[in-house]
């Protein structure tokens, strides 16, 4: 007997993208995922095992792709401002890029699902790690003054990426005012938008005020 095509588990893992963000843990069923990606149901559990392996495959994924630029953008001999900069930049073109995924896993633990809660507890301190080792290497060497590490770190996380959560929020229920929806890309989304509250943010925080 062939063995199964080993596109399929991939093929299984975008079609689990796509309807994750809408049906969550509890309304994505295996016969819905192999339907969207073209395969026999029989195939999810041959590749993953389980409905709930699945998702935690599908999860683990996305943020191994953002954890492996974050890692390589935070490491080498470039000025640790400017490591810090690429790897918050890195993060928030992350959220931007994959915001209904992330508000579905934050509702998805705050209701109790136990896939979504085991997954932000392994991974959320990977990320929070490598940003925080980033401000301790950069006031050890006096670019930043001594300061509270989560006083510091909540206030780049408001004014970088909460912006893009917001707005990307507002966004999906169709409230952003008419007047400001022209510039949200430009003004808030865009590298460029990200890029400029980047370096205002840590210009803030190297005033010291």
């Amino acid at each position: 007997m062939p063995r199964p095509s080993q596109d399929q588990d991939q093929a299984l893992l975008a079609a689990g993208a796509q309807l994750y963000p809408a049906l969550g843990c509890a309304g994505l069923s295996i016969r819905r995922v192999a339907e969207a990606a073209g395969v026999n149901p029989a195939m999810v559990h041959y590749h993953f095992g389980s409905k709930d392996a699945f998702l935690r495959a599908l999860l683990q994924q996305h943020y191994e792709e953002m954890f492996a630029a974050l890692s390589l953008t935070s490491q080498g001999d470039a000025d640790v401002m400017e490591r810090l900069a690429a790897a918050l930049l890195g993060v928030a073109r992350f959220v931007r890029e994959h915001r209904p995924l992330i508000a579905r896993v934050w509702a998805d633990a705050q209701g109790g699902q136990a896939v979504a809660q085991d997954f932000l507890r392994a991974n959320a301190p990977r990320h929070l790690g490598v940003l925080m080792a980033l401000m301790q290497e950069a006031e050890a060497r006096g670019r930043l003054p001594r300061q509270p590490l989560l006083t510091r770190f909540s206030f780049l996380m408001g004014a970088v990426v909460a912006p893009v959560v917001l707005v990307g929020g507002m966004q999906t229920i169709n409230v952003v005012p008419p007047a400001v929806l022209a510039g949200v890309q430009g003004d808030v989304l865009s590298d460029a938008a990200l890029q400029r509250r980047i370096e205002w943010a840590l210009l803030g925080l190297a005033s010291g005020v």
